[in-house]
């Protein structure tokens, strides 16, 4: 594989650990990315509580997060916890699911921004991990194919 460093946003408090290397720095959207990658792929991690909480009552600064996730080649949410979770109460909050369920359709529909439900924290970091990974090859291939190639006899 080639070298890759997985960036975490320096805001974020309980960063990932990955099994492959890292740095903090802060970033302009999401809390996490692709060094040199960083204005092209972002993941915003969302804990259950955070996530209700953001959607219900920081609408406002989420969604002008969400307009720039949005003009990213890839960009995801990722939850940790099931949409089950989500759609039976299993939070500390008043919000209504419907309610929840409407901002999920939001950011999926007109934000154009995925939602995934991953269960778990620790599913969410694997999650996380695999989905930068598999850009990173994504860049690379179209990188190659875009450099010129020498032909045989040159420099």
């Amino acid at each position: 594989m080639e070298d890759i460093t997985l960036v975490i946003d320096s805001r974020e408090q309980e960063g990932y650990t990955f099994s492959v290397p890292s740095a903090r720095r802060k970033l302009d959207a999401g809390d996490y990315s692709i060094e040199g990658y960083e204005g092209r792929i972002a993941v915003e991690r969302k804990s259950m509580a955070d996530f209700v909480n953001t959607v219900i009552r920081g609408r406002k600064r989420f969604h002008k997060e969400l307009i720039k996730l949005a003009t990213y080649e890839a960009a995801c949410v990722v939850v940790e916890c099931s949409f089950r979770d989500l759609i039976e109460g299993q939070y500390r909050s008043d919000a209504h699911p419907k309610a929840l369920i409407g901002s999920v359709m939001s950011i999926i529909v007109d934000f154009g921004v995925p939602v995934y439900f991953c269960s778990d924290r620790q599913a969410s970091c694997r999650f996380v991990e695999s989905y930068l990974l598999r850009y990173h090859r994504r860049f690379i291939k179209c990188e190659a194919r875009k450099t010129p190639q020498k032909k045989s006899g040159e420099g």
